[in-house]
């Protein structure tokens, strides 16, 4: 993919979706390394301006990150359960508890940004794009890129004939990419000893890569590239509110939790009142969770109430500094 694509530096910016900003996607394909799109949260439309907006700042490749999803069946009672685990932050914070609970499917139009936008990388996390989608892409010349959290799920992306996977270990902060049952938790060096024997694929490495130590290890256990997201979060150039670079630069060791209090899905990041109180409730499934949850996030950055904001980052986030996307890329390609 790098020679295919003449990317100069083997790491990809995580496509990080609600954080990543048209400059900081730019900022990171100028910085030599792979700058993504973060779109799941985006209908076609988004997806197409965006897309735009980083043309209108770069030349260089980048790519788009698109979600897999099935529309949720929405049981009442937990949804009611949800809603009253939820009401206190709600009462607290001075918002309505009358959220928008039901999705659209906005896949068929992200895809079609992609294409008629001629987007040359596309990767996918939740799951697998249909065979129709893939031969589409395919035929557009597309690169696709498939997440995985286990030798199940890597296998999976090669048999569905993808090009790459981002193999996704249990340091990495957001969500879990995970799209079979029964999540399993692997580090990303147990990861890359697993699945690099099994697959022929070129494997990309995400997952508490903050050093050159940890890229150069990730290179020797057989990763040809490296995606890095928590290490960028604090960059001047990302959009991330003050309260969650501040978070980020202030964490230390085991500061980390699961949750999937703010969305559904199991996501890595900061443990605070949120994370805690809500630890043994009952979340409606994603993405209702997520949708839930907007307005006490929305309304937390306003009031400035870091304890139930979704504060993303991995397991080494201790380790983050503040710079720009070139210092930070620099500094993690110093010695290799």
């Amino acid at each position: 993919m790098l020679k295919q694509f003449a990317i100069k530096k083997p790491i990809i910016q995580a496509p990080m979706a609600g954080i990543t900003s048209p400059n900081f996607v730019a900022a990171c394909c100028e910085a030599g390394i792979l700058g993504s799109i973060g779109a799941g949260y985006l209908n076609g439309e988004e997806t197409k301006s965006f897309i735009q907006q980083v043309k209108a700042l770069t030349d260089k490749p980048f790519s788009v990150n698109l979600f897999i999803q099935d529309e949720p069946k929405i049981d009442i009672s937990v949804l009611q359960q949800a809603r009253t685990a939820l009401q206190p932050i709600y009462e607290e914070l001075g918002i309505s508890n009358l959220q928008r609970v039901v999705s659209n499917n906005v896949f068929d139009g992200q895809v079609q940004a992609v294409i008629d936008e001629q987007v040359p990388i596309c990767s996918f996390t939740f799951g697998l794009p249909s065979a129709d989608i893939i031969e589409r892409l395919k035929g557009n010349g597309t690169y696709l890129i498939g997440t995985a959290t286990t030798l199940q799920e890597a296998i999976a992306v090669e048999t569905a004939g993808l090009d790459a996977i981002v193999l996704q270990g249990s340091e990495a902060g957001g969500h879990r990419g995970s799209f079979t049952e029964d999540i399993e938790l692997f580090s990303i060096e147990e990861l890359l000893r697993q699945v690099v024997p099994k697959v022929s694929l070129p494997i990309i490495a995400a997952g508490g890569i903050m050093t050159t130590a940890h890229m150069q290890t990730m290179l020797q256990h057989g990763a040809s590239t490296v995606q890095i997201g928590t290490a960028l979060l604090t960059a001047t150039e990302c959009k991330a509110s003050e309260l969650h670079k501040n978070a980020i630069l202030q964490s230390h060791e085991k500061d980390t939790t699961l949750t999937k209090a703010f969305s559904g899905k199991y996501a890595r990041g900061l443990k605070n009142k949120f994370t805690e109180d809500l630890k043994d409730a009952i979340v409606a499934p994603y993405p209702i969770q997520h949708y839930l949850t907007i307005k006490i996030r929305q309304e937390s950055v306003k009031q400035n109430r870091s304890e139930y904001l979704s504060l993303w980052m991995g397991e080494n986030s201790f380790m983050a500094k503040e710079a720009s996307v070139q210092e930070i890329v620099d500094t993690l390609l110093a010695k290799i």
